[in-house]
């Protein structure tokens, strides 16, 4: 795998948006397909963020600033109001129901906020503030994780 730690993450980014793209275009008469794209995205979005949080946040705050560190904190609690609040919502709601679209609908603006803050601001730090070599090393350490969480 010659993919550093940022192009892994963009690579997750993207197919997560196209995931949350074909759940908002199904309708409620399609519960199963909804049901199934829910359980894809739940399962990306959990490894995807068990290795920001475990390998790329703790290097950004530790080697930034103050910067950094507020990335860090408002980063942390964005994936928590996905994971323990909008995501365990929109899994328990009935995949044919109005509230179903209406909760998918604010998970997708959720993550594409997130994902451009992530692309536009921490990923530059990021590559700033790590060599190419360290860089490549996070994405191996953050593909062999993800792998365990998959499992």
């Amino acid at each position: 795998m010659d993919k550093n730690a940022i192009s892994l993450l963009k690579q997750e980014h993207e197919e997560v948006k196209k995931l949350l793209n074909k759940l908002m275009e199904t309708s409620s008469g399609a519960a199963k397909t909804r049901t199934d794209l829910l359980e894809k995205i739940a399962t990306k979005l959990r490894a995807h963020t068990k290795i920001e949080e475990e390998i790329l946040y703790p290097a950004l705050r530790d080697a930034g600033s103050d910067k950094e560190k507020k990335m860090y904190h408002e980063a942390v609690e964005e994936h928590r109001a996905v994971e323990e609040l909008v995501l365990p919502d929109l899994e328990k709601t009935d995949p044919s129901s109005n509230e179903f679209a209406g909760r998918a609908k604010v998970l997708k603006e959720l993550l594409e906020h997130h994902i451009d803050e992530e692309e536009s601001e921490l990923f530059p730090d990021v590559e700033q503030l790590f060599e190419a070599s360290q860089l490549k090393s996070m994405g191996e350490k953050m593909a062999d994780l993800k792998q365990q969480y998959l499992h």
